[in-house]
């Protein structure tokens, strides 16, 4: 895979319903967040940024210990107590390489995202070169999601105050989706979403 597609996964959320550092926790062999870098690395993406906030010295420390394995660079976005996803995003944008094609914006809580909708997505933009890709589960929009190049650039400049829904509300025309399994549209939120999906990481 491209060197010039880069990845963002947020994992800046304070994991209040959760009730204790989500990204942390265990998953299969590795924690949550370890398993989402291992997805994205296995298919091909080989420049990720992990942008943190909320628990950061944990999650910033798993990080580190991740990085032995993956190559991996934590982002710090200090906004994340009064902003929303947003400003996760857009820390992280800021953070990538200047020169890239595309970037991937993925949940640091979705452990089971699946390497087979992510080969799927970079294939898409192969085809294409240009647009977003979004996978969909029902007509319902998932993660992780691709933006091009120049919707990058776009997103820069995007007024703070609205949301990544309203950016891609705003470019309904130059979206493409992929059908994808239920996973896409599930991340950790409560201890009960915890014990109910972990370990189910498999193809729906």
């Amino acid at each position: 895979m491209s060197h010039r597609i880069s990845a963002i996964i947020l994992a800046a959320g304070k994991s209040q319903r959760m009730g204790q550092p989500k990204m942390v926790l265990p998953w299969e062999e590795t924690t949550v967040l370890g398993q989402v870098i291992k997805v994205f690395s296995e298919a091909g993406i080989r420049n990720l940024f992990i942008v943190t906030g909320g628990d950061r010295e944990k999650v910033e420390h798993e990080i580190s210990r991740l990085n032995n394995n993956f190559p991996i660079k934590p982002v710090y976005n200090p906004d994340h107590e009064k902003s929303g996803m947003l400003s996760s995003i857009l820390a992280g944008l800021n953070a990538i390489p200047k020169d890239v094609e595309a970037v991937l914006i993925g949940l640091g809580d979705q452990p089971q995202v699946e390497i087979a909708t992510v080969d799927n997505i970079l294939d898409l933009f192969y085809q294409k070169r240009r647009g977003i890709i979004i996978p969909s589960y029902n007509h319902r929009r998932g993660h992780p999601i691709l933006l091009d190049s120049a919707m990058v650039q776009e997103l820069k400049t995007f007024n703070p105050e609205y949301t990544l829904r309203d950016f891609l509300d705003s470019h309904q025309g130059e979206i493409s989706y992929i059908p994808a399994g239920i996973s896409v549209l599930h991340d950790l939120d409560t201890p009960q979403d915890y014990e109910k999906y972990r370990g189910k990481n498999k193809p729906d």
